[in-house]
This record gives structure tokens, C-alpha cells and sequence, in this order.
């Protein structure tokens, strides 16, 4: 399947785990690059990965997993605490 050139704003809002007016802010405010068709925006796909950064490297995976498990290794206990709270 052919990958489309643009995206809506709804559909930017729900790949970044945001509202809709959020996106739409943010768009009319510059923080994100978007084209006005009538009364819609539209995201161009090739700067969607630039919002939502690079792809992480294996050798990236490798260093947040070891973070990871040091901060639980280190911190296990408060963090069972905070998520009691």
C-alpha cells in the first residue's frame, strides 16, 4: 500500500497521544508545519517524523534498557511506593 503524502490533524492528534485543539494550536501558532486546504490543515507526512523525532538505534534500545533496569534495580522499592499513591 502506497503511503499517503499528507495527514489530518486528528489523525497527527492520536499519533502523539493528543487533543485535536491541541495540534491545531500548535499548527496555527507554527510549532507545526501544516497547509491550509479550504477550512482544513493538512500535516505533510515527511515532517511528521521530524515531530515526532528519530528512530531509535538498537544501540539506543540497548543503553534506555540498561537505564532502565538500573533505575528499578536502584530505586525499586520508592518506586512501588509512588505507584501506590
Amino acid at each position: 500500500m502506497k503511503e499517503r503524502a499528507f495527514i489530518s490533524i486528528q489523525e497527527l492528534a492520536n499519533i502523539l497521544g493528543i487533543s485535536r485543539i491541541a495540534v491545531y494550536k500548535k499548527v496555527k501558532s507554527g510549532k507545526i508545519r501544516a497547509i491550509k486546504i479550504g477550512r482544513s490543515f493538512a500535516i505533510p507526512q515527511k515532517y511528521v517524523s521530524g515531530i515526532l523525532g528519530k528512530s531509535l538505534t538498537e544501540i539506543d534500545k540497548k543503553e534506555i534498557d540498561e537505564a532502565v533496569k538500573k533505575t528499578v534495580k536502584d530505586y525499586g522499592e520508592v518506586l512501588k511506593r509512588l505507584g501506590r499513591d
